[in-house]
């Protein structure tokens, strides 16, 4: 495998402050902004809120085309660290997290749907205000599946860049392995939810995809602060960001 080079650390520090800006725009964006809207089977009540604090939900629709945005640096980012290691593999990541920060677009359409059949539009007469509410409060909830049908991509990518991770030694083989598990875990709550939509009874569904978010977490901060370093780069004498390198063979590294 080539020495890590200076787009590889470059895109290091893009991934690190993208993947950590993402992580704090969906948390303020979904917990801060629209999550205390939102009753639980409360459909006139919730739409009652959506309609009285528009600009509230506008703002976490701005949060959420935002945190697409981050996705896709992200990704990209993330091609450009992996495709060394593997490029087929670096590129079904980065397809996969694609396909989940497109279903973020069409998360922000249905709530646009929501806040639409809230309004005062003069076609909207025709309706009760009870159906609309009811509609309403099905535009948010389609909201919310958009979110668990891209979970299994999200975590797919996850797992497919955690597997580099461990297999380039870029960050420590712990982590990574860390990664791996988590990433493996929510793709298969994921799926079960989906199959089986009471599971999230058996497991809370805040457990589907909180270790693998702790790990994104603790990746975003990894390369922002400490970069990417060689699994050999101690014994070889390579020191991230110098010139120097041993003239030693390296050995392979394997899973």
């Amino acid at each position: 495998m080539n020495r890590i080079d200076d787009s590889q650390r470059t895109a290091a520090k893009v991934a690190g402050v993208s993947g950590l800006l993402a992580v704090v725009i969906v948390i303020f964006g979904n917990y801060a902004l629209l999550g205390p809207l939102v009753v639980p089977g409360k459909a006139a009540e919730t739409a009652q809120n959506f309609a009285a604090h528009q600009t509230q939900v506008r703002v976490a629709l701005i949060c959420f085309l935002t945190y697409g945005l981050s996705v896709v640096v992200l990704l990209a980012a993330l091609y450009v660290i992996l495709k060394p290691v593997d490029r087929l593999l670096a590129s079904i990541g980065a397809l996969f997290r694609l396909v989940f920060a497109l279903l973020w677009l069409l998360t922000t359409l249905n709530l646009l749907g929501a806040l639409r059949l809230v309004g005062n539009a003069p076609y909207l007469q025709a309706l009760e205000s009870n159906h609309l509410q009811v509609l309403a409060r099905l535009q948010i909830a389609a909201s919310f599946d958009d979110y668990y049908v891209g979970l299994p991509f999200f975590s797919l990518a996850a797992t497919v860049c955690s597997y580099l991770w461990f297999k380039s030694g870029y960050i420590p083989r712990s982590l990574a392995a860390f990664g791996v598990i988590a990433s493996a875990w929510c793709l298969v709550c994921a799926f079960v939810f989906l199959i089986f939509p009471s599971f999230d009874k058996t497991v809370n569904a805040y457990w589907f995809d909180s270790p693998m978010a702790i790990f994104e977490l603790v990746l975003g901060f990894w390369l922002l602060f400490k970069g990417l370093k060689r699994a050999d780069d101690t014994d070889m004498g390579y020191i991230d960001g110098g010139s120097t390198e041993s003239l030693s063979l390296r050995l392979p590294i394997f899973l």
